[in-house]
This record gives structure tokens, C-alpha cells and sequence, in this order.
């Protein structure tokens, strides 16, 4: 297995289409004098406004959106929290209000001056079911807001253990409540206005995003003045684009090529544990109501020789939602790989390699590392044992529409971000059914999981969760995977400070 402490090199951390549309805008592909940096992502913002619709709820696109906003509460590399527009938070003594201390002399990217009541117009904004926010179901635990000065009060509706770890995480960033209120969201996807240390200042759907620094960034000023964030989706494409040295930085590509990259001189890389998790939602529906095949499927599945083949050894086997770190892991908790017992398991349901149990995986291809690929060889060792899987290819969008309305295939191969580690945030809005990101509605999850989102005692809320993790292995409600190692390969140019997070944010690229 890899040594992931002896794994850093020289430091810690559709291409076509994007470059015919950066041709046409006359952007260069890579800065000559220094003061612009290119990355070559691996998915497309599809909405400016951070905090509503299912792209508000994708890991991957919040690197591009602190870029040009800022949250609440911050969050240090080692995913610490530390001051952002905040600078203080925290709950009464009995937990029935929160105070919030406002961050003075920040401005807005159109020259307007930041205020308390952004912060409230955003939090308000945020809770209300209409506006569509995905979180809203945490944000609306807080009301009655009042402003002091730099200080705001407000009464807790509802406790939420995790509240101020969520503004640290999802849709938990600050909007301009003036600017918006004016242009609308029509006007605010065409100029989009934050905190952040990036302006957006052009934009080609599905191509590319050109960043400016912002001049009266609150922080610390970015390295580069220009950032050009390549949206290549294809894997390949993204190897291509950092060999030829097209862009400066890449990320989540194949671990040979990271490995093969790495060697070359001019190149360097990253590669870390992250928060991620590779998993299979199991949707109840179809065979999937049906304990023994959910079982065997779990047991069919050898997660280390997958990482060893695949990966190059780059992963860790996983046997819940909750990765090491995260405030709930239980290495107790292991569904071994058991091909035997999967055979049995589907016998007493009256399948077999002869008369199979069938159903549909969808998995997206090249989004993450091997994912297709990953899927493929699972496949296989389900057909060994009795289970007849038919892949089917969709991009990640499709995966968070089918996931919101409940419709996903009886299996689906998905990577989980929880950059916070709190339970609550992974094992319990993925399993919890009435969650806008569950598929697994079963009320005995729900009769469990329900409670722990407003247990104040702090002990018991992770000893609670870590028992339904055993439930949820020992039923089969979900299959995980792997926690992930990201890939990060860059040019000897630049420095790289990695995020735990798995975010690759443009502020955190020096120059070397």
C-alpha cells in the first residue's frame, strides 16, 4: 500500500473546445511574464450564484467559487476553522441565540462597502424555502436577526450542532444584498459580484472563466493578477493540457499519468488523502429492496485490489461514510470482501451466476480518477458471484438532477465531499431520505438519523451516528468505496499549498 507520507515531490502540495473559445478571447494560454497563471479543471461552473440549485452542493466547484467569494467562517488548509467575513461566532450558554461579529473595511467587487446586513440579508435569503437553496433546511434554523454595530444577534428557531461548521462549508457564503437585489438573478449570472480575492472578468460557458485579482481584497493579495480556469472534463485532455505545458496546474487526473508526470523535469506534484470518498448510492427501488442482494453486492467487491490495480495504490479502503478524520469515524466498522458469502446471500434470494440478479449503475467517466473504469471492474466481480450490472455513462449534473428528485438508478457511483468532517454532513444527509441528497428513504434511518440533527450533547450525537453507520453496514444501504487521494501536477514555475478540502484554489498557487 502507499506510503502517503513519503508521497510529495519537490513540496506539499472538451479541451479543444475551451481553447478554441480562449483563442477567440484572445487569452494566452500560458502568462510569459509571470503575473498569470492557467489551470486546466475538471468541471464547468454552471451557475454564478454559489448558494442555490444543485451546483451549489458540488464539492468540486467550491475552489472556483472562493476564488471570488468568501464564506461566512474561513477554513485553514488543514480544513481549521478560522475568521472569514466573521470574525466571531458562537451560541449562548443555553444555546437559544447565536452572536456574530462582522468583519469592518471589506468591499464588495463593485466598490460597494460590505455590511452587516449583507450578512443577514444572506442568511434570511438562504433560509426560505423559495429561494431554492439546497442547505436551506440548516439555514433556516436562525431568525429574528438584529444588528448592533458590527454585531448580530439572533434567536435559534431550532438547534443545529453543526450550524456554524456548515458556514464554512455548502452554499455558506455571503452575497451582495444591494447589488442583488438591483440586478436580479438574470443580472447576477451575467456579472457576478463578491468578496473574494478574484474578479470574474470574462466567461465562456462550458469553456473557460478568466479571473482578475481584486485590488481591495480584505486579505492577503493574491500571486498572480490573472487566472484562466480551462474547463477540460476529459482526463486525457487535462495531461495533454500540462505536458505541453498549455496550462500551469491540473488536478484529478489518472494516477499512471501522475506518476509518469511527476518524473519529467519542469513537473511537480501533490498527491494527498482528501475529504472525499468514492460510493455507491443504492437507490430502494427495484432489487434493491432486498437485503441479501444489497449484502452481496457490498461483499462482492474487492476495495483494495481495486485501489492497488487502478489507482496505483493511491486510496483507502473504506466501510462507511465517514473517512479517518472525520469526527465519526469507527475503524471497527468493516464489511470484508467476501466473495463466498455473496454467493450464498444471493442463493437465498434464488439468484446465481446462472440466473443473475440485474439491475443498472449509472457512473459518470473521467470526472474523478478511474471512476469509469473503477465501475467496470466492479462490475466484473459482481458478475462472478450472480449479479448482472449494465453501466450507464452520464455527466455529473445529471447525476445531482436525477439524486434531487429521487430517480436514480438502483445503483450510482458518486464521490461525497465533507471538507468539514461532521457526520451530520456525511452518513446524514446522504442516508437521511427526506435530504434533498439521499435516495435511500428507509424510516428506520429516518427514525435514527432525525434526532442526532438537533443532539446538543456532543458525545452522545457521535456515538449516535457512529451506530447508524453500523446499521447502515450491516443492512447494506450504501456501498463505500475508497477515500480518495487527489491528484495535483504542476509546473516547477509555481508552488501549490494543498487543501485537505480537495479544493485547488487559485489564491493558494504561488509563484516559485
Amino acid at each position: 500500500m502507499t506510503d502517503f507520507t513519503t508521497l510529495s515531490r519537490r513540496g506539499f502540495l472538451g479541451a479543444s473546445t475551451a481553447l478554441a473559445a480562449l483563442a477567440a478571447a484572445g487569452v494566452p494560454a500560458l502568462a510569459q511574464d509571470g503575473s498569470s497563471l492557467t489551470i486546466a479543471y475538471n468541471i464547468p461552473v454552471q451557475s454564478w450564484d454559489p448558494t442555490t440549485g444543485p451546483a451549489a452542493v458540488n464539492p468540486v466547484l467550491q475552489a472556483v467559487y472562493l476564488a471570488v467569494f468568501d464564506r461566512f467562517i474561513g477554513q485553514a488548509p488543514d480544513l481549521s476553522f478560522e475568521p472569514g467575513l466573521l470574525t466571531d461566532w458562537g451560541f449562548n450558554e443555553d444555546k437559544t441565540k447565536i452572536t456574530m461579529t462582522v468583519r469592518e473595511g471589506v468591499k464588495w467587487h463593485n466598490g460597494a462597502d460590505f455590511t452587516p446586513e449583507d450578512i443577514v440579508w444572506s442568511l434570511e435569503r438562504a433560509g426560505k424555502p423559495e429561494t431554492g437553496n439546497p442547505i436551506q433546511f440548516v439555514w433556516g434554523k436562525i431568525g429574528n436577526f438584529s444588528i448592533d454595530g458590527q454585531v448580530i444577534t439572533a434567536d435559534v428557531l431550532q438547534f443545529e450542532p453543526a450550524l456554524f461548521k456548515w458556514m464554512a462549508f455548502l452554499t455558506g457564503f455571503v452575497m451582495p444584498k444591494d447589488y442583488y437585489e438591483e440586478v436580479g438573478a438574470e443580472g447576477f449570472e451575467k456579472a457576478p459580484v463578491g468578496t473574494g480575492p478574484y474578479m470574474v472578468d470574462a466567461f465562456e460557458q462550458g469553456a473557460y472563466v478568466r479571473l482578475k485579482a481584486f485590488p481591495d481584497y480584505w486579505g492577503e493579495a493574491p500571486a498572480f493578477e490573472t487566472v484562466t480556469i480551462k474547463f477540460v472534463t476529459d482526463s486525457a485532455s487535462r495531461v495533454a493540457e500540462v505536458e505541453s505545458g498549455s496550462s500551469d496546474i491540473t488536478v484529478n487526473i489518472p494516477y499512471e499519468d501522475y506518476d509518469r508526470l511527476i518524473a519529467k523535469d519542469g513537473l511537480s506534484g501533490e498527491a494527498i488523502p482528501i475529504t472525499d470518498i468514492g460510493m455507491i448510492f443504492l437507490n430502494d427501488i427495484e432489487v434493491m429492496t432486498d437485503r441479501n442482494v444489497r449484502l452481496a453486492a457490498h461483499h462482492a467487491i474487492d476495495k483494495q485490489l481495486i485501489i492497488d490495480r487502478l489507482l496505483r495504490g493511491y486510496g483507502v479502503p473504506l466501510s462507511t461514510l465517514e473517512a479517518p478524520g472525520y469526527a465519526a469515524f469507527d475503524e471497527s466498522i468493516v464489511v470484508e470482501y467476501d466473495p463466498e458469502k455473496s454467493v450464498e446471500l444471493l442463493a437465498a434470494s434464488g439468484y446465481s451466476p446462472d440466473n443473475p440478479v440485474k439491475f443498472t449503475i449509472q457512473t459518470t467517466r473521467g470526472f474523478k480518477p478511474k471512476d469509469y473504469e473503477m465501475v467496470q471492474a466492479i462490475v466484473g466481480m459482481w458478475r462472478k458471484v450472480g449479479i448482472e450490472a449494465e453501466i450507464e455513462v452520464y455527466e455529473i449534473a445529471k447525476h445531482y438532477e436525477l439524486r434531487a428528485a429521487d430517480t436514480l438508478a438502483p445503483a450510482a457511483f458518486y464521490n461525497w465531499g465533507n471538507s468539514i468532517g461532521d457526520p451530520s454532513t456525511s452518513t446524514g444527509f446522504a442516508m437521511f431520505g427526506p435530504s434533498p441528497h439521499s435516495v435511500w428513504d428507509g424510516q428506520d434511518l429516518i427514525d435514527r438519523i432525525g434526532p442526532l440533527f438537533g443532539e446538543p450533547d456532543e458525545e452522545k450525537r457521535i456515538a449516535g451516528y457512529k451506530a447508524v453507520s453500523k446499521l447502515i453496514a450491516d443492512e447494506g444501504y450504501v456501498i463505500p468505496l475508497l477515500q480518495y487521494v487527489m491528484p495535483i501536477v504542476h509546473s516547477d514555475a509555481v508552488t501549490v499549498t494543498p487543501y485537505t478540502s480537495g479544493d485547488l484554489l487559485p489564491q493558494a498557487v504561488g509563484k516559485a
